[in-house]
C-alpha cells in the first residue's frame, strides 16, 4: 500500500502513527467496583436506560479550560461535535465563545432560521435546495459562510440561484490543506480535504471569488486534525508517543509558516478578510500562538470523549456519558447490558469503541465486543450488579452519541436539572 492510499482515519493520521495494534485505554477511575452507586446512578434512579446524560458541572469546566487555552482568541463552536441546540446556546452564552462552525447546509439553514448569526459551514456542499434557499433569503445569506476550494462549487451555487441568476450575496471562505508532506510528497499525514495547498492556489482561487458577481470572500479556514485530533500521551506507549509529539511538532512549525503565507497571500486579494479560523480541540493553544490565525475551532473539548484522554498538553473532564441497563447475569463475573454497539466513525479499530466507564472494573468479551443488541461485559464488578442496574459508558467521539438519543438528561451535582432534545430528538438527522 502507498503512503497515498486510504490508509487515513478522519485526522488524516497513518495507521502506523495512529492507535497502535491491541490499542486499549486503562481501566477509568470511577466509583467503588460493582456498587452501581455513583453521582449519575443517584441523579437519575427515577429514569430507565437506556440514556444519555451530560454532567453541567464538567461540560462548564471544559468550556472554561478551553476559553483559557485560547489566549484571549474567540473560539468557534464545531457543532459535530455537540448536536444540542441548548448545549450550543450554552456554551455560545459565555465569554470567550463567538459562532458556529457547522457540518452540513442543512443544519447551517435551521440554524440561522432558529437564530443563530454567525455560522461558518466548515465543508463543502452540492445541497441545491439549499443553496437555492440561501440566496433567497437575506437574512440567511447574511449569517451562513460557505465553503469553498473549487471553481466548480460556485458554478453550482450559482446555477441554484433564484431564476434570473440574482439573489442574495454569499459569504465564502476558503481551506487551506494542512497536511504534513514527507519525502517531496510521497508520504502524507493529514486528512484529505482541501486540494489548496500553496499560498500562490488560495490566492487564485481568491481573485476567482472576488471576481464573481454574486460573492463575497470573508475568511480562510486551516483544520489541522493530524495535531488537534491525535493524542500525544499515550498510556504505556512512551516510544510511539514521543514519535507523535515529534511528528507534531515539524507539522506545527511547517504550517504556522505556511499559514502565515496563505493569509497574506489571501488579504493581498480580499484586504477585509474577517477571519482566520484554525485549531480543534487538541491544538487550541498552539494554534492561538500564531498571529495570523483570528478565531480557534473547538467542540469536542466541550464532552471530552475517550479519544481525548491522551494528551500530554490538557486533560479535561468526561462531561457526556450514556447508560445502558443490566438484562441479564449469565454467570459469576458476568453481566449483559443492553445495546451499547455505538462505534465511532474513522478507521474501525479498538479505539473507534465506547468504553465501559463506570463502575469502575467492566471490560468486553473479547468474543463478543460492544454489541447491537446486547453487551456481555467482565469483571469482579459485575458480581455487584443487578438486575435494572445501569452500566455509564464514554462514546469514542463527541457528538455522534447524540446520534443515538433523543434526549439528553442535564445533571449538575446528584440531580437531573433538565432534559433538551438532541438533534435527533428534534427531528433532524443531517448526516
Amino acid at each position: 500500500m502507498s503512503p497515498q492510499t486510504d490508509m487515513y482515519g478522519d485526522t488524516g493520521l497513518p495507521r502506523a502513527l495512529g492507535s497502535p495494534p491491541g490499542f486499549s485505554t486503562p481501566l477509568e477511575q470511577g466509583g467503588p467496583p460493582g456498587t452501581g452507586e455513583t453521582p449519575f446512578d443517584r441523579a437519575t434512579a427515577h429514569l430507565d436506560a437506556p440514556l444519555a446524560v451530560v454532567d453541567l458541572q464538567a461540560f462548564d469546566a471544559n468550556a472554561a479550560d478551553l476559553v483559557r487555552r485560547s489566549k484571549g482568541k474567540p473560539i468557534r463552536v464545531a457543532s459535530k461535535s455537540v448536536r444540542c441546540r441548548a448545549l450550543l446556546e450554552r456554551v455560545l452564552a459565555r465569554d470567550g465563545f463567538a459562532g458556529i462552525m457547522s457540518f452540513t447546509l442543512a443544519e447551517s439553514l435551521w440554524l440561522a432560521r432558529s437564530g443563530c448569526t454567525d455560522i461558518l459551514l466548515a465543508y463543502p456542499s452540492v445541497d441545491r435546495a439549499g443553496f437555492a434557499e440561501l440566496t433567497g433569503d437575506a437574512q440567511l445569506a447574511a449569517a451562513v459562510t460557505v465553503m469553498v476550494d473549487d471553481p466548480a462549487q460556485l458554478e453550482l451555487i450559482d446555477a441554484a440561484r433564484p431564476a434570473g441568476g440574482a439573489g442574495e450575496e454569499v459569504r465564502v471562505c476558503l481551506e487551506l490543506d494542512t497536511s504534513y508532506r514527507l519525502l517531496g510528497g510521497k508520504v502524507r499525514v493529514g486528512a484529505r480535504r482541501s486540494p489548496l495547498r500553496t499560498p500562490d492556489g488560495l490566492a487564485a482561487l481568491a481573485r476567482t471569488v472576488v471576481r464573481r458577481p454574486g460573492f463575497r470572500l470573508v475568511g480562510l479556514m486551516a483544520y489541522e486534525g493530524h495535531v488537534a485530533g491525535v493524542g500525544d500521551e499515550v498510556a504505556g506507549k512512551p516510544v510511539f508517543s514521543r514519535a507523535i509529539r515529534m511528528m507534531q511538532a515539524a507539522a506545527r512549525k511547517e504550517l504556522a509558516q505556511r499559514r502565515w503565507e496563505a493569509v497574506r497571500a489571501v488579504r493581498a486579494v480580499a484586504p477585509r478578510l474577517e477571519f482566520v479560523n484554525g485549531g480543534g480541540t487538541g491544538s487550541v493553544q498552539h494554534t492561538a500562538a500564531e498571529a495570523a490565525v483570528t478565531e480557534i475551532a473547538a467542540g469536542s473539548g466541550l464532552y471530552v470523549p475517550r479519544l481525548f484522554d491522551n494528551f500530554r498538553s490538557f486533560s479535561g473532564r468526561p462531561a457526556a456519558l450514556f447508560a445502558q441497563p443490566v438484562v441479564r447475569r449469565p454467570g459469576p463475573g458476568v453481566v449483559t447490558v443492553l445495546g451499547g454497539g455505538y462505534p465511532a466513525s474513522g478507521v474501525a479499530g479498538p479505539d473507534r469503541l465506547p468504553v465501559p466507564y463506570l463502575p469502575a472494573g467492566l471490560r468486553y468479551d473479547p468474543q463478543e465486543g460492544p454489541g447491537e443488541v446486547q453487551t456481555p461485559l467482565l469483571g469482579p464488578a459485575a458480581d455487584g450488579l443487578r438486575i435494572g442496574d445501569k452500566v455509564w459508558f464514554r462514546h469514542a467521539k463527541a457528538g455522534e452519541l447524540c446520534e443515538r438519543f433523543d434526549q439528553l438528561q442535564l445533571i449538575d451535582g446528584e440531580r437531573v436539572v433538565g432534559t433538551v432534545p438532541t438533534y435527533r430528538g428534534e427531528g433532524h438527522a443531517f448526516l
